[in-house]
């Protein structure tokens, strides 16, 4: 035990302080191979010793099990919010009243960060709480969410018996740009702002989601110190969270208002350089003791205040309306505009969302627009001046076919994104192969993004049928392969043709035809030429196949692009047929609702033999539900399914219903 307990300790410490090299000091010292071959030792150490598992170790960072709700906490020390001020004026104004009561004034300031709030609590050097500001008096319990993100330090060195400090978490500009990438790969809404990622990622219930938001969080401010540690300027405090290895905020110090103004304006237009987004400037009298005979108002100290900036606006011209075709064959209108300097950089384009956006504003090309950036990030269209507009300009509307292959494009009967229809369109290859090999399609072992992006980049693949024709000599000369890699991902190919139909059809990417729908169609038709007979009134006949999802079946298997990937598919020797027994009839009829920990089987399981025996599985409980199975720790669905009178059933009494106990 002793050995085990030294090992793990002198792991943990050697990961945390890779964490802080790669996540604070942004200067990593080794390779994510390295860090991924340790972290797997110690979780490897933990498993066989769970006693020794400690909140601190870097293992607790992945994400715990879902919550319910969140705690409330009341803040010892008041989050209070700074006063806001637009002007130069406003901001001579602070400085007067400041000087009156200080004789000794020097100003921090700092970079108003654009994210959540939180207070982090430590004792004895171990993060034991993290809470949202709230408003300033009561927040809310998010520990387990905030012990994903790899910035905030599990464990200080040298850290007084017990601290709270409060910092801003955020998501940085490179992270937002992937995460809305991501989205739109998964055909999902972009996200508006960085703002909302990390004040909705931080509020997630499921920690799991939080950690793969990957946010950050720095640090601005020691609300309670023990050890009668004392500091005489906050300057001086700031550089001391320094040494505990907490990332904290850039706090240059000025001695009078007139430099701390020209800082304003240099960081206003040097926004672009910082890792997150600024929306103003926090400027604090330095000096601690000085701050006490200014106090507070009920909302805010009267030694700080917050500079906005307002969103920059510019008139220029548009030059050309072109479409873009996404990852999921979405076509995005941009502007391209005459460049014009805007927030600390030059714009050349502007979104123009889809084509309400473009009616909505009449927004046509030689127009004369007002442009601005959303959330300090996106350049978008604000008006148009319609004084200068053009005789005989034409409105704009996105055109009928795909740009790019020249399939048909339709819109989407619930929402304004135009899409292409086209199953073989080289803009939407990468996403398309992605997904063709994802787990719950193909699953074909060894093909992630950047094997598929390879591939692409090679000209080896240009459609999925492409990935059964493979070299596997050109494959392992592509980098990161080599000839076992190639050999093994040949083998998981060949192993996919005999995939049961099923996974095939949620391959193919269909609108609204996802694993689940899927399986019922694969069980219901047998067979994909049975599918591809099928009548819009015969899809709507099956069970959770609706009008909308019955259409999108029917345009897919009409469009000649797909029918040469079924055909490309069918010589390579693809399975079309079902191997899957239709499901039985015991539960038919019945919507059921799992909550709480099964002692027998996992939810999934529990699921999966529901759905075999013709029953259906919900997520939530309404007054249509048959039953709730409740196991150990059943939550709100239980006490809603009591409330409604539906009935609950033991994990016991669900076997029963199904002849399967003994």
């Amino acid at each position: 035990m002793k050995e085990a307990k030294a090992q793990i300790d002198a792991l943990k410490e050697e990961l945390n302080r890779w964490n802080y090299q790669y996540y604070v000091l942004d200067a990593p010292t080794v390779s994510d191979y390295e860090y991924d071959r340790k972290l797997r030792e110690l979780e490897e150490l933990e498993a066989a010793h769970p006693e020794l598992v400690t909140p601190d170790s870097p293992t607790q960072r992945v994400g715990g099990e879902a919550i319910s709700a969140f705690a409330e906490v009341t803040h010892e020390v008041p989050l209070l919010s700074l006063q806001d001020v637009f002007e130069q004026g406003e901001l001579t104004a602070f400085d007067q009243r400041v000087r009156q009561s200080a004789e000794s004034v020097r100003y921090v300031a700092e970079p108003k960060v654009d994210g959540l709030s939180v207070a982090l609590e430590y004792v004895d050097g171990v993060f034991v709480r993290g809470a949202t500001r709230g408003d300033g008096q009561v927040g809310e319990d998010v520990t387990e969410n905030l012990r994903t993100v790899r910035s905030i330090p599990m464990k200080l060195t040298g850290a007084p018996h017990r601290l709270i400090v409060r910092g801003e978490c955020y998501i940085s500009r490179e992270q937002f740009a992937r995460l809305n990438e991501q989205r739109e790969m998964d055909d999902e809404e972009p996200f508006a702002n960085p703002r909302n990622v990390a004040s909705g990622s931080i509020r997630q219930k499921d920690p799991k989601i939080t950690a793969s938001r990957k946010l950050d969080c720095i640090v601005f401010d020691i609300l309670q110190i023990s050890d009668s540690l004392a500091f005489e300027t906050d300057s001086q405090a700031l550089d001391y969270l320094e040494t505990l290895q907490f990332r904290v905020i850039p706090h240059p110090v000025f001695d009078t208002v007139e430099e701390v103004s020209k800082w304003i304006s240099v960081l206003g237009e040097e926004r672009e350089r910082y890792p997150f987004a600024i929306d103003g400037a926090a400027v604090k009298l330095d000096s601690l003791p000085e701050r006490a005979p200014l106090g507070n108002t009920a909302k805010f100290p009267r030694w700080a205040v917050a500079w906005k900036y307002p969103p920059e606006q510019k008139p220029t011209k548009v030059l050309d309306i072109v479409v873009q075709v996404g990852r999921t064959g979405v076509l995005t209108p941009k502007a391209v505009v005459e460049p014009v300097r805007l927030a600390g950089t030059t714009v050349s384009n502007a979104t123009l969302h889809n084509q309400d956006f473009i009616t909505e504003k009449d927004i046509r090309i030689g127009d004369t627009v007002i442009v601005q950036k959303a959330g300090e990030i996106i350049p978008q269209v604000v008006s148009v001046d319609l004084s200068k507009r053009q005789e005989g300009s034409k409105p704009y509307f996105l055109p009928a076919v795909c740009p790019v292959c020249g399939a048909p494009v339709e819109r989407d009967p619930d929402g304004a994104a135009v899409r292409c229809t086209g199953a073989e369109c080289p803009a939407q290859l990468m996403r398309n192969l992605t997904h063709f090999a994802s787990r719950d399609a193909m699953d074909i072992e060894g093909l992630g993004p950047a094997v598929v992006e390879a591939l692409v980049n090679a000209g080896l693949v240009k459609t999925p049928a492409d990935l059964y024709r493979l070299d596997g000599k050109k494959v392992a000369e592509l980098d990161r392969m080599g000839k076992k890699s190639a050999e093994n991902l040949l083998n998981a190919l060949e192993k996919s043709k005999q995939n049961d139909l099923s996974k095939l059809l949620c391959a193919f990417g269909i609108r609204q035809v996802g694993s689940k729908a899927a399986q019922v169609l694969a069980r219901q038709f047998g067979s994909l030429d049975r599918l591809m007979e099928a009548t819009e009134e015969e899809l709507t006949a099956v069970d959770d196949i609706g009008a909308i999802t019955a259409q999108s079946i029917v345009k897919w298997f009409e469009n000649p692009q797909s029918q040469y990937l079924i055909q490309a598919l069918r010589e390579a020797g693809v399975n079309f047929q079902s191997t899957e027994e239709k499901p039985g009839e015991t539960l038919k009829g019945l919507t059921f609702v799992l909550t709480g920990t099964l002692a027998q089987m996992t939810r999934k399981e529990a699921t999966s033999l529901i759905e075999q025996n013709g029953g259906k599985v919900s997520g939530s409980v309404s007054k249509k539900t048959s039953y709730v199975v409740a196991g150990e720790a059943a939550g709100s669905k239980l006490t809603k399914a009591e409330s409604l009178g539906v009935p609950i059933l033991s994990e016991g009494e669900l076997l029963e219903m199904l002849n399967l106990t003994d």
